[in-house]
């Protein structure tokens, strides 16, 4: 039984690191660190956004906090319980409870399964339900969702992009979960559709008391629907604050150049853009200190050698910055 004001979940120094291997014998010649350490908590009915750069590791960590992937080392809780180390078994209870919407609405269905089996298919495996019961929820959640139920026969070519992912959001529903990852959830949708799979999501959080975490690069769509944000940046948050502080009050340089880059609807007011120099390291060989330094424009010698911790320089707006 949780205690009450436990988070539902709660990651703690989370890390996942790839082998690289190379050569005839298949030896380890490095890793890539897609995730080198991150830690927050995400509250009942609460989201929480996860931005930043393709390739920080964002949906590495979804699937982390799942473990859909296994971590290499850290620490996840679900409601107080520690799962990092269960086994599969031990697992299956706490799989109810945490669910994901994928990116690509389309490759995440399966083409030969109707729309209805496919929704009905996580009630199957966990045995909850029976043929009747099962058919009846899964009518439930169609309607839920903005389908018709005259369409569990049909099969996912059939349908639409939006509709595919209302799909995809239904089977995520089907077991009641408490948390739920959306992996760029509405990234591959036409702008007019993700205002309704996003306005259908925040409806469904009031009504089940859901927590989301919000995987994103997308800034607007991320203030639209979250309460807190973190941003990534090469494996490691930079920055982690309520929404309004992250776009009022931006306190990271990487930040503050996501900001710089989103685009105003008013073309009266013209926004300094700040441009980051060079690329994105590689997370095979990640810089040393400050992983942020070879191209922060306020680097000093200090960041390239030693990595800042993420430190509370306000009540719950922390950041990872010496200068800050």
């Amino acid at each position: 039984m949780a205690k009450p004001n436990t988070p539902v979940i709660e990651i703690k120094d989370l890390k996942k690191h790839f082998p690289v291997k190379k050569g005839l014998l298949r030896r380890t010649v490095g890793h890539v660190y897609a995730v080198d350490g991150i830690s927050f908590s995400i509250g009942a009915g609460e989201t929480l956004g996860l931005v930043g750069e393709s390739g920080c590791g964002k949906t590495t960590a979804g699937r982390a906090v799942l473990r859909l992937v296994e971590p290499t080392s850290g620490s996840i809780k679900v409601e107080g319980t520690e799962i990092t180390k269960m086994s599969k078994a031990e697992l299956r209870p706490y799989r109810r409870q945490m669910q994901i919407i994928f990116q690509d609405p389309f490759s995440s269905l399966n083409p030969r399964m109707t729309a209805g089996d496919i929704v009905g298919e996580p009630l199957l495996v966990h045995g909850v339900a029976n043929t009747k019961e099962r058919n009846e929820q899964v009518a439930a959640l169609f309607a839920r969702v903005g389908l018709r139920t005259a369409q569990m026969s049909n099969y996912p070519h059939q349908f639409s992009g939006g509709q595919r992912q209302r799909i995809g959001i239904a089977r995520a529903l089907a077991l009641g979960p408490k948390l739920i990852v959306g992996d760029e959830p509405v990234s591959a949708l036409d702008v007019s559709i993700q205002a309704q799979v996003i306005n259908l999501l925040m409806d469904l959080q009031r009504e089940r008391q859901l927590s989301y975490l919000f995987i994103s690069h997308n800034l607007a769509v991320v203030e639209h629907i979250s309460h807190q944000i973190a941003v990534m940046y090469l494996g490691r948050i930079v920055e982690h604050a309520d929404t309004r502080s992250i776009f009022t009050r931006a306190q990271h340089p990487y930040t503050e150049a996501l900001l710089s880059a989103v685009p105003v609807p008013d073309p009266a007011i013209k926004r300094q853009k700040r441009v980051l120099q060079g690329d994105v390291p590689s997370p095979v060989k990640p810089p040393s200190g400050c992983h942020f330094h070879t191209r922060c424009p306020y680097a000093v010698d200090r960041c390239k050698v030693e990595s800042p911790p993420l430190r509370e320089i306000a009540p719950g707006h922390h950041v990872s910055c010496h200068l800050r």
